[in-house]
């Protein structure tokens, strides 16, 4: 079994079959890791999300914040946006049943094994992996019950722009959801700035990428979210596969064991 991450889809069914391709790609014996957005801004949202939840056991995929928009539009009442491309999930058929399957997916995964983890928009340096893993946890409890359309009525917002173990209910969701699926610039003590989505040398002052930070462990990293990145972190722990493929790039796929990239030209 060999498995593959690969970077933001977001609806490029067509180049997600042809990178697959490239490897051979086999449910029966493969792994697909998607590292989120899935969906939204291509041409094939639909046909990409079907075809994620068809891999079943197959697929590993942590949500990111074009996932959680469908989930926000879908269950939370939010209206959808100019550039959404999402219409033909929101009316298809089976509609309910792909909703329902997003739901169940995670903000981020832990591999003891291979020391790696993925989550969409990475890793905060204030936070251990296994304090990561405790509030993703708690978040995917609340997407997958109950309080699910309370969640993503409130979702949206840049406060708290901090991390702090008292916060309670929204607030702490909120903030948690934001560290994994739309940070990019964070400050020393954890402060998030959610506004700049340049390259990584235009960081507001008192902010740096998240990555540049040290970490009390020798974790790797492998993220998506931020495709100006140009897959680029000039630190081989910190992978990130986001390369555009939506605006134009290329959609890249890593094999997680030999650190091997596989490309398609968008």
């Amino acid at each position: 079994m060999t498995d593959y991450a690969i970077g933001d889809i977001q609806g490029c069914y067509d180049r997600l079959r042809d990178v697959l391709a490239k490897v051979d790609f086999s449910p029966s014996r493969d792994r697909l890791w998607v590292a989120g957005d899935l969906i939204n801004r291509g041409p094939s949202s639909l046909e990409t999300l079907r075809y994620i939840e068809s891999l079943g056991s197959s697929a590993v995929v942590v949500l990111g914040n074009h996932d959680l928009h469908l989930l926000a539009v879908a269950l939370g009442g939010h209206e959808t946006r100019r550039k959404d491309t999402l219409a033909d999930i929101l009316e298809a058929p089976d509609h309910d049943r792909l909703v329902d399957w997003l739901r169940q997916q995670y903000l981020c995964i832990h591999d003891p094994a291979r020391n790696l983890v993925m989550a969409h928009a990475g890793l905060p340096h204030i936070w251990s992996v296994e304090q990561a893993m405790r509030c993703a946890r708690e978040v995917e409890e609340v997407i997958r019950g109950n309080a699910a359309e309370d969640y993503f009525t409130h979702m949206y917002g840049n406060r708290p722009e901090c991390w702090d173990e008292g916060l309670a209910g929204m607030d702490r969701w909120r903030v948690i959801t934001n560290y994994f699926t739309r940070m990019r610039f964070i400050a020393g003590d954890g402060t998030l700035e959610l506004t700049t989505k340049d390259s990584a040398d235009s960081a507001p002052e008192g902010f740096a990428p998240w990555f540049r930070y040290a970490r009390g462990d020798d974790t790797r990293v492998v993220f998506g979210h931020w495709a100006a990145l140009e897959g680029n972190t000039g630190d081989d722990r910190f992978i990130g596969l986001d390369t555009g493929c939506v605006w134009g790039g290329v959609l890249t796929m890593m094999n997680l064991d030999s650190g091997e990239k596989i490309h398609c030209d968008c």
